[in-house]
Formats: C-alpha cells, sequence, structure tokens
C-alpha cells in the first residue's frame, strides 16, 4: 500500500512537536536544577511545554479514535434545527474551504466514496469534541504553574480554535448524506426499471 504524503499542517505539527519538547526539556532542566532560575526560562519551558502537550495529545487521540467503530447515522452527528440558521450568520460557506486539513486525501471525492467521507467526517467530528475537553482540562496546569489568566485564555483560543472544524464537518456531512440518499435512489428506481423490463 501507498504510503500517505504528510500534509503542510501535518508537517508543520509534527515539527513543532519535536521543537517543543528540545526547548521545554532545555528550560525545565536548567530552571528546575537551578543552573538559571530565571522567570523568562521557565515561561519559555511552559509556553514550549503547553504548544506539546495540545498538539502531541491531538495527534495521539486522532491516532487512537482510528481504531474507533464510527457510525455517520448515529444520533450524536445528527444535524440539529438551529444549525442552518448558525452557519448562515457565521457565514460558514465563504470560509470552510480555507481551513487546515491535516488528511486532505481523506476527503478526495474522486478517489473515496460518500460513505468513506461521511464516516471521515464525522471521526474528524468526534476528534475535534475530544480536542475541546484536551483544552478544558489544560486548565489545571494553574495549580502547577499558576497564572490563571494565561491558561484560561489558552484554553479558549485552543477551544475556538476547534470549534470551526466541528462547524465545517457538520456544515460538510448532511451535503453528503443527501448526496448518498439520491444514489440510493437512482439504483432503486434504475434496479426497477430493470426488473420490469426483464418481466
Amino acid at each position: 500500500m501507498k504510503k500517505q504524503k504528510l500534509s503542510g499542517p501535518a508537517i508543520f505539527m509534527y515539527g513543532t512537536i519535536v521543537l517543543t519538547v528540545l526547548i521545554a526539556a532545555i528550560c525545565f532542566t536548567l530552571y528546575y536544577s537551578g543552573t538559571y532560575k530565571n522567570d523568562l526560562i521557565l515561561w519559555c519551558g511552559i509556553v514550549s511545554f503547553m504548544i506539546l502537550y495540545h498538539f502531541g495529545l491531538r495527534i495521539l487521540m486522532g491516532e487512537v479514535t482510528k481504531r474507533f467503530k464510527i457510525n455517520y447515522l448515529h444520533p450524536f452527528y445528527k444535524e440539529r434545527r438551529f444549525e442552518k440558521s448558525l452557519y448562515k450568520l457565521l457565514k460558514v460557506r465563504k470560509w470552510k474551504d480555507k481551513v487546515l486539513t491535516f488528511e486532505p486525501e481523506n476527503y478526495d471525492f474522486k478517489n473515496r466514496t460518500l460513505e468513506q467521507l461521511a464516516t471521515t467526517m464525522s471521526k474528524s467530528e468526534l476528534d475535534h469534541w475530544i480536542n475541546e475537553v484536551i483544552s478544558v482540562f489544560s486548565i489545571l496546569f494553574i495549580f502547577i504553574w499558576g497564572c490563571p489568566p494565561a491558561f484560561l485564555i489558552s484554553a479558549v483560543a485552543a477551544m475556538l480554535f476547534d470549534a470551526q472544524f466541528i462547524i465545517v464537518q457538520r456544515y460538510n456531512r448532511p451535503v453528503v448524506l443527501r448526496l448518498m440518499n439520491r444514489k440510493s435512489k437512482r439504483e432503486k428506481t434504475n434496479s426497477g426499471e430493470k426488473h420490469a423490463n426483464i418481466s
């Protein structure tokens, strides 16, 4: 099987993880060993660690959910009545195609079936809901390093960032499901016509 090429966002995330591991390790070692006990060094370590936390757990959980059985017809993924009005208010149609995609090949209409697309969209939505929880839990680092405003602001910013992906998946999936229904109806009609001709 041909190995999938990493996308720009994927390369950026993996590269950032490697960089932040190094920076956090160096800064924390210098600070907590007493070699260079400076607040700037500590905060460089904290910022690097928090970026590592957000990026690392997101990639890890994305790999974990690949083992889940995703049912795009589950009520959790069902479109709610208020959503169309909300998406119109947020002008989702204008910016939905500009959001970053970690694995763009999974959304290729030419090489993926409609069912595969619906499943991928549902998995992606689930991933980003999990990311929202990851963001909330980042607030707990306040008990280690203090400075509540910094951790609260970063948690809210991360949650807003993931919210855009949830919105896009919930906006696009109903379109795919409608295409699936139309295709199913056409196939049933064609099947009925063939049966009638044979009779």
